[in-house]
């Protein structure tokens, strides 16, 4: 069992109010990716890591620039997950890091970062497990930017679509699965 409040603590230190924002989504996301689970019982998701991994899914957040959602750090947003991978890595989390780098829109294909010249590795960031594809699709739902809110499929829909048909096909491949 991890703590993933003494890592955001540790990770957060002194950044109350963006640490309250990320708790705040995680829950959010944790809460959705559960009902998800609960909804789906036949793939015998891993419940606890699920729960772990939804809360510490943008912890990279901190070393981002992103000022419109206090984040005041050096990275570009884009590289939030990979980011958040490595300090997860980093502690003795492979597992959950898979899920921070994966979980970005519908998940990266080697070819939109490419094309679009995205500042990661030329490699797949793409939800794999059950558990990874679970927290990616909830975690559209919500938007540091607008806590308040939740996303309707319609939405979630225009914003993939906004990143090209790669991201659309992938999210209608989430949303597929999770609604069926």
């Amino acid at each position: 069992m991890v703590n993933y409040a003494a890592l955001i603590d540790k990770y957060y230190a002194g950044q109350d109010e963006l640490k309250a924002l990320l708790l705040h989504h995680s829950r959010q996301v944790v809460d959705k990716s559960l009902e998800v689970c609960d909804k789906h019982p036949e793939w015998q998701a891993d419940r606890q890591f699920v729960e772990e991994a939804a809360m510490l899914h943008d912890i990279g957040i901190v070393l981002c620039n992103a000022p419109g959602i206090l984040c005041h750090g050096n990275e570009p947003y884009i590289r939030h997950g990979f980011v958040g991978a490595e300090i997860l890595r980093k502690e003795g989390l492979p597992r959950h890091a898979r899920v921070a780098e994966r979980h970005t829109g519908s998940g990266l294909s080697r070819a939109q970062i490419l094309l679009e010249g995205l500042p990661l590795p030329a490699e797949d960031f793409l939800p794999e497990t059950i558990e990874e594809k679970i927290i990616c699709y909830a975690d559209k739902f919500f938007s540091k930017s607008h806590p308040e809110r939740i996303a309707s499929i319609e939405h979630i829909r225009h914003q993939m679509a906004e990143f090209g048909h790669g991201s659309l096909e992938r999210w209608m491949q989430l949303e597929n699965e999770m609604t069926y």
